[in-house]
């Protein structure tokens, strides 16, 4: 079955970003490419069990396993050597990049406590928006119960263009709620 995410882009938010920015050719319009999820653990070289967990977390979370991020180059003041363990991350594409994303926008971000919207001035000037998260336990699909140590995790939505205002105006169709923007509400359907 189709995503929802997938089918409102089609239905909608590319005919909304053709008008908008009068693309001449279709294969202009952007659309999102990519999602990336990292997760740092200093502790990692000290407690293997910490990284395990993370791993763990990340792929209940995505439902894809987590590569686990090795050290480049060795920094003695961090007790890091080369090839060291210290992070996990996971690259999401097609159907389940569009999931991910459906969850985020509607279950995840409106769990965040104090929540006042997503900043605008987090595209890195490529057309690439990065969100950091302070707490994996807003993920409805984390048992609290079973959390060793509360972390966060930087979530990474790669475009297809390269200017931060197209991106701008594919996230906000897409319903990302941004500050002082009134988000879009996706068409209720079966999932």
């Amino acid at each position: 079955m189709e995503p929802r995410l997938l089918q409102h882009y089609r239905d909608h938010v590319r005919g909304t970003l053709a008008e908008k920015f009068q693309y001449a050719n279709p294969h202009q319009i952007p659309r999102v490419e990519k999602v990336t999820l990292n997760v740092g653990v200093g502790e990692a070289p000290k407690n293997q069990k910490l990284l395990d967990a993370v791993v763990e977390e990340l792929a209940t979370i995505t439902g894809q396993r987590p590569i686990v991020t090795r050290a480049r180059k060795s920094i003695s003041n961090f007790h890091l050597r080369e090839g060291m363990a210290i992070g996990a991350a996971v690259t999401l594409r097609s159907s389940r990049m569009y999931y991910f994303l459906d969850r985020l926008v509607s279950v995840v971000i409106p769990r965040v406590r104090d929540f006042r919207g997503l900043t605008p001035r987090s595209f890195d000037g490529r057309g690439n928006f990065t969100l950091g998260i302070r707490e994996q336990i807003i993920f409805p699909e984390i048992d609290y119960d079973k959390v060793g140590q509360i972390h966060g995790m930087n979530i990474t939505v790669v475009t297809t263009t390269d200017k931060d205002d197209e991106a701008f105006a594919l996230l906000h169709e897409m319903g990302f709620p941004f500050r002082g923007e009134i988000p879009v509400v996706i068409g209720r359907g079966a999932n």
